[in-house]
């Protein structure tokens, strides 16, 4: 823990005297060709635990990292966020060797709830008001359902939002959380409202517009080998863990299938995944299949495929202890627990013990977002550069 405390202390320190590099992650790069670039020894890779190596193959294109190098150009230090909970820490100790740990992300949460009138589009007048590109897809996906045409709003129209922004050194870090929207056109309101226990979207009287999608368990397995964890202390090692999927153990070669019905994103070598598959799904999904042994026959990029089809067989490729498939889950670029979501009962419409409750917090919601159309004096949320690919920021 000590160790631990004082690579922290460390990394603060120099962000106290210094500025940080803000960079996008290469497309093609992987963990390793970092290291050669900037002169680490690949030793430091392969002396990895299985799950480092494996958090090491989460790195993905043009994910923002922290750089830090020295006036001689070589590397001090690097923050590479993996997920929303956790990033990999490379950085060089007293003894000027390199070391690696993965560390916590210590994000801030922001919850802001703004009126915007339309004056040129949804798109234009959310960015401009926000400064976040994404929020007017995250809206216009709520409505996919055919009850609100967007193309039909008018000038002096309204939408209203509260959502809430992670931030990470001054960045925005993953996708707004949209909690709440309404929609106005021709004056009539349209609302969606996210239960929290469900993760699923109602509107004001509690009627559902969320499609399920549900996967499959891909194989016949053994055991479940190693479960999701996102972030977690390890007691004895005395540092974070993660582990970004569910293992379930199953002999070499046995058949493996497509969880759900999608479009095939990448098929190859990845990292410490070894031979991987990553299916693109509806609704923000992806699945991603590591370690195989082989891909089944006609398996390429681009290919669609249906749920239950063969993908490929179990294996032992990349670091892996013994044959296994490491099953991930991701929801809009977040990994999470595929058993949460794999076989779960479809659920119809809110529990009724749940509905008074929630239709109460609906309404509260409604009268603020009223209140605020009504304020003239509204006040803009604190906005972020989502667009910048390039940068230096000064952590003072």
């Amino acid at each position: 823990m000590k160790k631990i405390i004082l690579s922290i202390i460390i990394f603060i320190n120099f962000l106290y005297s210094a500025q940080v590099e803000e960079l996008l992650w290469p497309r093609g790069e992987s963990f390793l060709t970092f290291l050669d670039k900037h002169k680490i020894p690949q030793k430091l890779y392969f002396d990895l635990e299985k799950e480092d190596k494996e958090l090491c193959s989460e790195i993905t294109a043009d994910g923002r990292f922290y750089l830090y190098t020295e006036d001689d150009g070589s590397l001090n230090q690097v923050l590479i966020p993996v997920s929303d909970d956790i990033q990999l820490h490379v950085y060089k100790d007293s003894n000027n060797e390199y070391k690696f740990q993965t560390l916590p992300i210590n994000y801030t949460e922001k919850t802001e709830l703004i009126a915007i009138q339309i004056t040129e589009s949804v798109s234009h007048d959310i960015l401009k008001a926000t400064g976040d590109v994404t929020l007017a897809a995250v809206l216009k996906s709520l409505f996919q359902d055919n009850s609100v045409n967007f193309r039909k709003m008018q000038k002096g129209d309204f939408v209203a939002l509260e959502y809430t922004q992670k931030s990470y050194l001054g960045r925005p870090h993953g996708l707004p959380d949209l909690k709440s929207a309404m929609v106005q056109i021709s004056g009539k309101p349209y609302y969606r409202f996210k239960n929290q226990k469900d993760d699923k979207y109602y509107d004001e009287k509690g009627i559902g517009f969320t499609k399920t999608y549900f996967f499959q368990i891909p194989l016949s397995y053994t055991r479940i080998s190693s479960v999701f964890t996102n972030k977690r202390w390890h007691p004895v090692l005395k540092r974070y863990r993660a582990h970004l999927g569910t293992d379930f153990a199953a002999p070499t070669g046995r058949n493996i299938y497509a969880a759900g019905d999608g479009r095939i994103e990448f098929v190859g070598n990845k990292g410490g995944y070894g031979k991987t598959i990553i299916i693109n799904h509806q609704n923000g999904y992806k699945t991603l299949y590591a370690h195989q042994n082989a891909f089944a026959k006609g398996i390429r990029q681009g290919k669609n495929i249906k749920k239950g089809e063969h993908i490929g067989y179990v294996g032992n490729t990349g670091l892996s202890s013994g044959p296994h498939l490491h099953l991930g889950l991701y929801r809009n670029g977040t990994a999470i627990d595929p058993l949460t979501v794999i076989n779960k009962p479809k659920l119809e419409g809110l529990d009724p013990k749940d509905k008074k409750t929630f239709l109460a917090n609906t309404q509260n919601i409604i009268n603020k977002f009223e209140t605020e159309i009504k304020n003239e004096n509204r006040t803009l949320p604190l906005k972020f550069d989502r667009t910048t690919d390039r940068s230096e920021i000064n952590i003072l």
